[in-house]
């Protein structure tokens, strides 16, 4: 039996936090939010919506540890609770909500495949962060051996637990920016389908960034580093992968 639940990593994103909130009820899966060490304003509100909603779960950091590292507890949480199945989505508003329904129908349909945000982007995006975000999408089919993920850095996808987790307690990731391409890579070398999904990606208004450009960039070169190690090692395996798929 299938069981979603959608995980939300919050580090002082106040603005969208209640009305996307009510927009998920209308699904009664639960809602995880994982706090991780906002600030007073924020912690307030991810409380006040814990004991308002009996669909919210709070978990929490006391510091923060990084957007990774969030999602990670998320997972593992929602695994504790009995779900076979989670959605991520971002907190700044930044995903199209209304498209939410949209990822759950497809992973209803193929429960095996990992649903991944293929984002269209408008005017508001900064060009620096689409220009970035190329360079890790040829390091990610570099170190996949593979096009199939189409956008890795999107913070708007669904996954499979069992596997996921499996995978997660094999390896260790990136805490911050460099866990979203990190672990559709591995889960990719797991043979695991994906689906992508394309999505609109706005910069709103009141959007908040943590993007740290010397950390999390040296983070994100350790990430794919690490993976094409990972990648050469496993290069025979991957490549007759390719060849039944093929078949």
């Amino acid at each position: 039996m299938l069981k979603y639940s959608i995980v939300i990593p919050v580090f002082n994103h106040p603005h969208y936090l209640a009305d996307l909130v009510h927009h998920l009820e209308q699904f009664q899966y639960p809602i995880i939010l994982v706090n991780d060490g906002s600030n007073a304003e924020c912690t307030l509100i991810l409380r006040q919506l814990e004991q308002q909603n009996e669909l919210v779960y709070l978990v929490e950091h006391k510091v923060n540890q990084g957007k990774g590292q969030a999602v990670i507890t998320g997972l593992r949480y929602a695994a504790q609770i009995g779900m076979t199945h989670a959605l991520q989505l971002d907190a700044d508003g930044q995903h199209n909500w209304d498209d939410v329904a949209k990822f759950f129908q497809i992973s209803q349909q193929q429960p095996q495949a990992m649903v991944i945000g293929q984002p269209i982007f408008d005017a508001s995006v900064p060009k620096k962060r689409l220009y970035g975000r190329y360079a890790t999408h040829v390091w990610v089919w570099l170190n996949s051996l593979s096009f199939e993920i189409k956008d890795s850095m999107c913070g708007f996808r669904i996954y499979p637990l069992n596997k996921t987790l499996t995978i997660l307690d094999k390896a260790k990731f990136q805490p911050r920016m460099g866990f979203d391409s990190e672990i559709l890579v591995r889960l990719k070398w797991d043979n695991t389908p994906f689906i992508n999904v394309p999505t609109p990606v706005i910069y709103p208004e009141h959007g908040v960034s943590h993007f740290d450009v010397w950390r999390d960039n040296i983070g994100l070169s350790k990430a794919h580093a690490t993976l094409f190690a990972g990648m050469l090692i496993r290069f025979p395996k991957l490549i007759w992968q390719k060849v039944k798929a093929d078949q």
